[in-house]
């Protein structure tokens, strides 16, 4: 539900959908993957932001499909490319996440 006035409707809020199939330059375990995926959260907010917009970010990146989208459409994050590579809150900041943080590569090397 959303105020009075508001904007924001269902048919002006861009759906979002998993990322295209991607290979990282070299095979990539999960292990790494994880490593570098912790290391983006841990240094995005210090390049400009809000963190509450860089947690609904990475809660939405981690989420199922259609709990990512209630985690944007909540948060106020607008959608510009529907993979959520690039979003901008409702001020106008920018947000970039890299695809390695949205889905995994074709490329992984399974552990066993």
């Amino acid at each position: 539900m959303g105020c009075t006035g508001s904007k924001r409707t269902r048919e002006n809020t861009k759906q979002i959908r998993k990322p295209k199939p991607w290979k990282h330059a070299e095979p990539i375990t999960r292990t790494q993957l994880m490593q570098m995926r912790d290391e983006f959260w841990d240094t995005a907010p210090h390049y400009g932001g809000r963190k509450e917009i860089w947690d609904a970010l990475r809660a939405a990146a981690e989420a199922e499909l259609i709990l990512a989208q209630a985690i944007i459409d909540s948060a106020g994050v607008i959608v510009q490319n529907d993979d959520l590579t690039i979003c901008y809150d409702e001020r106008g900041a920018k947000y970039e996440l890299p695809k390695y943080v949205l889905s995994e590569p074709i490329n992984l090397i399974h552990e066993t």
